[in-house]
C-alpha cells in the first residue's frame, strides 16, 4: 500500500485548512489521506477498551468525521482513512511519521498538539520527523510557484528533491535560492561581489543539474540575493504556493534536530512551509 499522506485534525479553523492542503496533495500523488485526532492519554485505564470508548467522546469522534466528510465532499475518489490514537501528541505523531509519506500539521489550534505549533510538540515533529512535515499556516494558491532554499548539504539536496517532486505534480514553477551575505557594506557593488555572485550561481546551478534532468518539464528559476536567508526565503514565500528547507543548512550544529533558518521560517513563511530531513 503506498504510504498515506497523514494529517493531524484538532477541529479548528486552522486545522481545516491544513486538511484542505493534505487533501490536494493526496489527490495530487494518488495515495491515501489519514486523518489522525491525538486523544490525550490522561487516565491510567485510557488505553483499555472501555477507557478508550469513554476518552473517545462524541465531540472527539466528531472531529474526525467533520474532516472525513469535508474531503470526501472535495475529493469523492480520495481512499480516506481516520483514526484517534490515545498518547502523547508527539509520541502519536512520530510514530505516525514512520509510515506516512508526509505529516501535515496546522499552525494553530483550539487544542492538542495544534495550540503547541512554537512549542515543544511541533518542534519534536518537524525536527525528528522521518519524512517531511508540512505546517500549513497561510492556505496560498494560484501563484504556480514552488519556492525552495538551497545550500549544498544533505538536508538541502533533500529538499531540492521535495520541490522538484511537488512543482512536477502541481504543473508548478520551482525558484531555487541560494541566499548568501557579503562581508563588507552594501553601498556599493564591489567586482568581488559580482564574482563572488556569480560563484554562488554556478554552485546552484551544479546543485540543480541532476533535478532539472529528471524533471524537464519543471520551469525553473534561480536566484542568489545577497541577503541572510530567512529573509530571502520569508519575502519568496510571499509569491508562492509552497516553501521547502532542509531541517538543517550547513550552518547548522552537529546533532540540533531543527537549524535556525526553518526554525524562524516557522513563524515567518507566508505560505505552506515543508521541512524536509534525508531519509535514514
Amino acid at each position: 500500500m503506498t504510504d498515506p499522506i497523514t494529517i493531524g485534525v484538532d477541529g479548528s479553523g486552522r486545522s481545516l485548512r491544513a486538511l484542505l492542503w493534505a487533501a490536494h496533495d493526496a489527490k495530487l500523488r494518488q495515495c491515501p489521506l489519514r486523518i489522525v485526532h491525538v486523544l490525550p492519554q490522561l487516565h491510567s485505564y485510557a488505553t483499555t477498551g472501555e477507557g478508550r470508548a469513554w476518552e473517545a467522546s462524541n465531540w472527539d469522534e466528531g472531529v474526525t468525521t467533520e474532516a472525513t466528510a469535508v474531503v470526501r465532499e472535495a475529493h469523492p475518489d480520495l481512499d480516506v482513512i481516520s483514526a484517534l490514537p490515545t498518547g502523547n501528541p508527539a509520541a502519536v505523531l512520530l510514530a505516525e511519521a514512520e509510515r506516512a509519506h508526509t505529516i501535515v500539521l496546522g499552525a494553530k489550534g483550539m487544542g492538542g498538539f495544534g495550540s503547541l505549533f512554537l512549542g515543544s510538540v511541533a518542534l519534536q515533529v518537524v525536527g525528528h520527523a522521518a519524512c517531511p512535515v508540512v505546517i500549513v499556516n497561510h492556505l496560498t494558491t494560484g501563484h504556480g510557484r514552488v519556492v525552495v532554499g538551497a545550500d549544498g548539504s544533505p538536508h538541502s539536496m533533500a529538499a531540492l528533491a521535495y520541490a522538484f517532486e511537488e512543482a512536477a505534480l502541481r504543473g508548478a514553477q520551482v525558484q531555487a535560492v541560494h541566499a548568501w551575505s557579503h562581508p563588507g557594506p552594501h553601498a556599493y557593488v564591489s567586482a568581488a561581489q559580482d564574482a563572488m555572485a556569480k560563484e554562488h550561481l554556478q554552485a546552484l546551478q551544479g546543485w540543480l543539474a541532476p533535478l532539472r534532468e529528471a524533471h524537464p518539464q519543471v520551469e525553473v528559476v534561480e536566484q542568489v540575493p545577497d541577503e541572510p536567508p530567512v529573509v530571502a526565503l520569508a519575502r519568496a514565500s510571499d509569491r508562492a504556493d509552497l516553501l521547502v528547507v532542509g531541517s538543517r543548512g550547513t550552518g547548522g550544529f552537529h546533532g540540533l534536530a531543527l537549524g535556525s533558518v526553518s526554525h524562524h521560517l516557522l513563524q515567518f513563511s507566508q505560505c505552506p512551509l515543508a521541512v524536509i530531513r534525508p531519509r535514514e
